[in-house]
């Protein structure tokens, strides 16, 4: 696929120079046919096609395991946010009271308000600052003490944009015997992850925004090794090892993450999720980071001309770009931009600029021209 093959999968830009895929990003058309194909199937057949869904759900599991190179599909549970994924470890993790859980003090609000929970069951959170725009590895080891059982740190973090170095990370947290938890969702789309390499324990990741999917559809990775330390949350019909004996009583959970899936599931949202997934493997994941890297590199070239500063630390780029500007507030700016077409948002005061591999320098110069300058 060339890449006005792979633009014209997105509609948006008929309108838009979409920039936030680091909020909710548009979906592909494939997507969209996707849940408009389990919507026509369940509307005229109900229940009597459930096995075509089914089989679906199977290979978007296998997808994703690809994606992070999981294991097996096996060791991949459905979520229907990162929030809910980073709950399920927050609460089921062996915790002691006096145990703790590192991690950086800019984290969005859900890889820390669920930590920040557990402090009724003596558990407390070390929050380390960041050094402007970088989390710095020393500082991350120098905050964990005999009692952190746990790290959890984003892939990229959201208002910066730093690219966490996963795999020093992974290689911290094994040479201290702690659990490294990754929130994945502002990485998985445009740079995969291997879990394997970086020694990862769990991960999360909804699937709205680099990934391209609907709202309400993701997924999360357990390590096997772990799957019977951690109290599983959520049980329901769907977590044992025969999930369809209905009128049989038999509590013998499975072997693997699918005992977190107690209930239903999104099943035109996952379906979504594995078309978008799909057009990635089409293009290949490798080509659809360099050319994010490639329009932010862009970005970061030009915005000066403007009056506009880079803030990010581009010596671990993401595709998240914060700019800032002596006089403007990010706010004002995004808003004039909003008036010119173009989609950016603010986060900590900063304007945060996220283009996606469908994007173009073309749209990156009517971005420069929309700030003010």
């Amino acid at each position: 696929m060339d890449w006005a093959g792979f633009r014209a999968e997105f509609p948006i830009t008929d309108r838009w120079a979409f920039f936030d895929h680091a909020a909710v990003a548009p979906i592909p058309l494939r997507a969209v046919a996707a849940m408009n194909a389990y919507a026509d199937e369940i509307a005229r057949n109900g229940i009597a096609t459930i096995l075509t869904w089914v089989q679906r759900l199977a290979h978007v599991r296998s997808l994703a395991a690809k994606l992070i190179n999981a294991p097996s599909a096996d060791d991949i549970l459905f979520v229907p946010n990162t929030t809910v994924g980073i709950g399920l470890i927050a609460e089921g993790f062996p915790w002691q009271p006096g145990d703790n859980v590192v991690l950086p003090a800019e984290e969005y609000p859900s890889n820390l308000y669920p930590w920040m929970n557990l402090a009724g069951r003596g558990v407390e959170v070390i929050a380390v600052p960041s050094r402007g725009n970088r989390v710095e590895i020393d500082d991350i080891a120098a905050a964990i003490t005999p009692r952190t059982r746990l790290l959890s740190i984003s892939a990229v973090e959201f208002a910066s944009g730093f690219r966490n170095d996963l795999d020093r990370l992974g290689d911290l947290c094994r040479s201290r015997g702690i659990f490294f938890f990754v929130d994945a969702i502002q990485a998985l789309g445009a740079f995969p992850i291997d879990v394997q390499k970086s020694g990862i324990d769990a991960l999360a990741a909804d699937g709205h925004k680099w990934m391209l999917a609907p709202e309400g559809a993701g997924f999360g990775y357990i390590r096997r090794e772990w799957v019977e330390r951690l109290h599983p949350i959520g049980v329901g019909a769907h977590s044992v090892v025969n999930p369809f004996e209905y009128h049989v009583n038999d509590f013998r959970m499975k072997p693997h993450a699918g005992r977190w899936e107690g209930g239903a599931l999104n099943v035109p949202g996952l379906s979504a999720l594995g078309s978008s997934l799909e057009l990635f493997e089409e293009v290949g994941h490798a080509t659809i980071a360099a050319k994010i890297l490639e329009l932010t590199d862009y970005l970061c070239e030009h915005a000066p001309s403007r009056g506009w500063q880079v803030f990010s630390d581009r010596t671990a780029p993401s595709g998240i770009v914060a700019l800032t500007h002596p006089t403007t507030p990010s706010k004002v700016a995004m808003k004039a931009c909003r008036q010119a077409g173009v989609i950016v948002n603010s986060r900590a005061e900063r304007l945060r600029v996220s283009p996606h591999a469908y994007n173009t320098t073309d749209e990156i110069d009517r971005l420069l021209a929309a700030l003010p300058s």
